[in-house]
């Protein structure tokens, strides 16, 4: 038997008849084991990954997959035989299948091997690789690999966060094995009869790519050509493969044709990226012009040490842009991202740490804008972390390299580690970086260093309710540095940190000092997402105030949220803004002792299950309420903790659920003196003591 994911998923017994494996969440099941590569999965996880809103008995369903699964996999299994292929352990499920039975997993150690031949990565003392045979076996390998692919990895799994993860992590080594692949060909002397590269531009079957068997006339490695051809038009920020197709050209005795691609590149880059080429292609242009290419021993697409290239500029402009917010914030991360991608393709350690830790753009918010954006940066410094031989957060080990640069490496895992989106685990790892980055920063005393390391602390610092008092530290040291070595930028977030404490803490007066500050900086700095902030607290503040004898009215408070929605729409933080207008007007009705609002068309974003009990109740659906609030699960561990647990309370009061109302109140109870939701700046839900007070009665009456 054996298992394909890439494509659509699919299971084919020996004789390559197709396995039944169910209906999509079935597969999903399997794919999601497949994923996990033989390690353990466990059942909250599973739960967590295969529906958005688990049902009430998720639990249940999930075995019931599993089950299925394991009749579908081995029908001949005695029934009092354990499972052989999907097994469980511990608190969860793995799958034990050899890894040459998994399409994803032979494509994986395939690579792996052709990456270990000689002089794969080469320096200033490489000595070309003689046994070419090597080359073309290992080659031959890849083009077996690559022919695997049917079309994007787990296709049929959609929605799925964790498969598209995978989709993009697979997607990357698809397009390195076209890379590599040409360039043992090339390197080997034998780019004409290429086979097929697997790389046609949706990662689906290739087909032909061109007779390319003639070796004696012109057409010599016009399949190799056509192929690179095809694979820089769907890449074309790829810059190791315009090398690899020049060469191609080259070889091909097509000259002037290799010149104009590598023209074509520097034209791209400068026009659309403001970059220069590489040292390799530019190095590769005067080769050919001069004619002294060494077609058996360039070496295009994999840079030795030293080589500065434009991801520095790239990620430098980046990191100033992101303070504009808007288009400008989105466009920085996507270009700070291609900045470590090229960076790390050039091999050179310190560049690709460099790099990615330069973005040191202060952070104020607990959930990422772009999830999947912010996994594939700290996976990047991960690699790196251990590529310099500290071995990632946690590591005992220590930095071969310089310790100002795994001190920043570790800050950039703590900061892009927003806690909203993270497992347990991966809190474990950032939380770990983030005491790390602290330490070595201090040792360092370089206030810069110190303060992003800080800001790691800051968001990693949501472990419990109730830690307000422990962000105000934070920020106030973020703040004193700041002030005394000129960091404006830090300077603003050391505000809005302590901004968010005071409101946190029910102190408004204290908030909104910090806020006008805040303000002052900004206009200075010309940081205009500052005011968008700002305007929230203010929207909060009145909130507040509304409940007070002679205040504003509700309605009044309700447009000054709606004011503040409107200026946060176009600021490019959809982590932010998700949600946040829906759960201000909820706050507001609670402080007012009325009903949820139950608009159909209210973006209630991540907060969704935890307040639908309260929608459900304001629309009379009591045992509808009841059963969504059994489903609730546990709040993530930002800025909205205290405000998920009361929502829970409140639900549970009335619904008289004392087991859920106890629950809510043992993780309330170190949050007693603060304000429900005001951790964020931006909205309240009123006294978190208001809400214990009634949980723990109806826990007590229960």
């Amino acid at each position: 038997m054996r298992i394909d994911v890439l494509g659509a998923v699919r299971a084919l017994r020996d004789d390559g008849s197709p396995i039944d494996l169910g209906g999509p969440r079935h597969r999903e099941v399997l794919a999601r084991l497949v994923a996990a590569e033989g390690r353990m999965v466990t059942t909250d996880t599973l739960v967590d990954d295969l529906w958005t809103d688990p049902p009430a008995r998720a639990v249940g369903a999930l075995r019931t997959f599993v089950a299925a699964l394991r009749r579908a996999l081995e029908p001949d299994r005695p029934p009092r035989d354990a499972p052989r292929v999907i097994v469980t352990e511990g608190p969860g499920y793995a799958l034990r299948l050899p890894r040459e039975d998994v399409d994803a997993h032979r494509f994986q150690d395939t690579l792996a091997r052709a990456r270990r031949r000689p002089n794969t990565v080469t320096g200033p003392d490489t000595v070309p690789n003689p046994d070419t045979v090597t080359d073309l076996a290992r080659a031959a390998d890849l083009s077996a690999a690559l022919k695997d692919w049917r079309g994007p990895a787990y296709a049929d799994v959609t929605g799925a966060a964790w498969a598209q993860r995978e989709r993009t992590r697979l997607e990357e080594l698809r397009l390195e094995a076209v890379e590599l692949r040409a360039r043992l060909l090339l390197d080997s002397g034998d780019s004409y009869d290429s086979g097929d590269s697997g790389d046609s531009g949706d990662s689906g079957d290739s087909g032909d790519s061109g007779d390319s068997g003639d070796s004696g006339d012109s057409g010599e490695g016009a399949g190799l050509v056509a192929e690179l051809g095809a694979h820089v038009a769907e890449h074309p920020w790829r810059e190791p493969a315009w090398g690899l197709l020049a060469r191609a050209l080259y070889r091909a005795g097509r000259q002037a044709d290799a010149l104009a691609t590598l023209r074509r590149a520097r034209a791209m880059l400068v026009d659309q990226l403001g970059l220069d080429p590489g040292a390799e292609l530019r190095r590769l242009e005067t080769d050919i012009l001069n004619g002294a290419v060494n077609l058996e021993g360039a070496r295009t697409g994999w840079r030795g040490p030293g080589v500065r290239l434009g991801p520095r500029t790239t990620v430098d402009l980046a990191r100033t842009l992101a303070l504009a917010g808007g288009d400008a914030l989105v466009h920085s991360r996507r270009d700070r991202l291609a900045a470590i991608q090229a960076a790390e393709r050039t091999g050179d350690l310190s560049l690709t740490a460099r790099i990615i830790g330069a973005y040191d753009v202060p952070a104020i918010w607990s959930r990422a804008d772009d999830p999947e954006q912010s996994r594939a940066v700290v996976a990047a410094a991960e690699r790196t972390l251990t590529a310099l031989g500290i071995g990632g957060p946690g590591s005992p080990g220590s930095p071969d390299g310089p310790t100002d640069l795994s001190a920043r490496l570790l800050a950039t895992v703590a900061v892009e580690s927003r806690s909203a989106d993270l497992s347990a685990a991966e809190l474990g790892r950032a939380r770990q970086a983030a005491q790390q980055a602290e330490a070595l920063a201090r040792g360092l005393a370089d206030p810069a260093l110190l303060v992003f390391a800080l800001n790691g602390v800051f968001l990693q610092s949501f472990a419990r309710p109730g830690l307000a008092a422990v962000r105000d530290g934070i920020g106030a040291e973020i703040l004193d540095l700041a002030a005394r070595h000129e960091l404006p930028n830090f300077a603003v977030l050391g505000r809005l940190v302590r901004l968010q404490s005071a409101s946190a803490l029910g102190d408004l007066d204290a908030a909104a000092s910090h806020a006008e500050a805040a303000e002052r900086l900004a206009a200075t700095t010309e940081a205009p997402l500052v005011p968008v902030l700002t305007g929230w607290f203010r929207a909060r503040a009145t909130a507040s105030r509304s409940t007070e004898p002679g205040g504003p009215s509700a309605a009044t408070a309700a447009a000054h949220y709606r004011a503040a929605e409107n200026a946060l729409q176009q600021a490019g933080m959809p982590g932010l803004h998700r949600g946040l207008f829906a759960l201000a007007l909820l706050g507001l009705r609670l402080l007012h002792d009325r009903p949820a609002p139950t608009d159909p068309h209210l973006d209630w974003g991540p907060y969704r299950a935890w307040a639908r009990p309260l929608v459900l109740l304001a629309q009379d659906r009591v045992e509808e309420a009841r059963t969504a609030l059994a489903a609730v699960p546990e709040p993530a561990r930002d800025h909205m903790q205290e405000a998920m647990w009361c929502l829970t309370a409140r639900a549970a009061v009335r619904l008289g659920e004392p087991g859920i109302a106890a629950r809510a109140g043992a993780a309330l109870r170190g949050a007693r003196a603060e304000h429900a939701g005001a951790a964020s700046g931006m909205l309240t839900l009123g006294p978190v003591a208001r809400y214990l007070a009634e949980a723990e009665a109806c826990a007590g009456a229960g």
